[in-house]
């Protein structure tokens, strides 16, 4: 086979204790936590929905780091969203709740970085909202750390400060749909993959940043995420 340009490299994330974990495709779940959900205009616990980023959305940030992002182009409305983050290691599809937990290999802190204004103004004329949440360096994410190591992670604190004051505070216990539920859940749809990555919500607190910001996330066992924004 002779290819009309050279592939693009394999998009991986270092992972805790060595090695990389290559990455397949990017899930996002929306409003999963509560409070979050109804400041963004939902009900509270809705059925869960999803939307996705592409593999190069990723920001790999090494133990100890800090990332950098650009300030992306047609916004001036960017906002962080602080997210656990699901390394999926055996796919599979039709996988009950029970049994997800064995299709975990790791997990990551991660942001879901937002165009508000541009997924406003899509939600408002109907339209998918890509633009908004699909875009280059949108998915910073930290070592995925493997559960064989950190356990499954049931409850946690998850927050994200941005130049040391906290914006965002939850518990991993507070997510609507569990981990385990929205493996089930994406699995009916898809087939899930080795490699792929489940951003799987964030708290309440979501908000803007700028030129200059710096924030940091951290998740009860899995350490901190650190990201400038240029």
């Amino acid at each position: 086979m002779s290819l009309v340009f050279a592939p693009p490299a394999a998009v991986t994330v270092p992972c805790a204790g060595g090695g990389e974990f290559p990455v397949h495709r990017i899930y996002c779940v929306g409003r999963n936590y509560a409070e979050h959900a109804i400041e963004m205009g939902g009900s509270g616990r809705e059925p869960p929905f999803f939307f996705m980023k592409p593999a190069d959305a990723v920001v790999p940030v090494a133990e100890g780091a800090t990332g950098v992002i650009d300030y992306p182009t047609l916004t001036s409305n960017l906002h962080h969203e602080i997210e656990l983050v699901v390394a999926i290691g055996r796919g599979g599809s039709g996988i009950r709740a029970a049994d997800a937990a064995a299709h975990i290999w790791g997990y990551a802190v991660g942001l879901d970085m937002t165009r508000r204004d541009l997924q406003n103004e899509m939600k408002k004329q109907g339209r998918p909202w890509s633009i908004g949440k699909a875009f280059e360096q949108s998915a910073p994410i930290g070592p995925i750390v493997p559960i064989a190591r950190c356990g499954e992670l049931l409850s946690g604190a998850i927050t994200v400060a941005v130049n040391g004051t906290l914006r965002q505070r939850g518990d991993l216990k507070d997510l609507i749909w569990s981990v385990n539920e929205t493996i089930e859940q994406l699995s009916a749809a898809w087939t899930l993959q080795p490699g792929d990555l489940i951003y799987t919500g964030t708290p309440a607190g979501v908000g803007a940043v700028v030129r200059g910001d710096v924030m940091e996330g951290v998740i009860a066992g899995l350490g901190t995420l650190k990201v400038a924004v240029r």
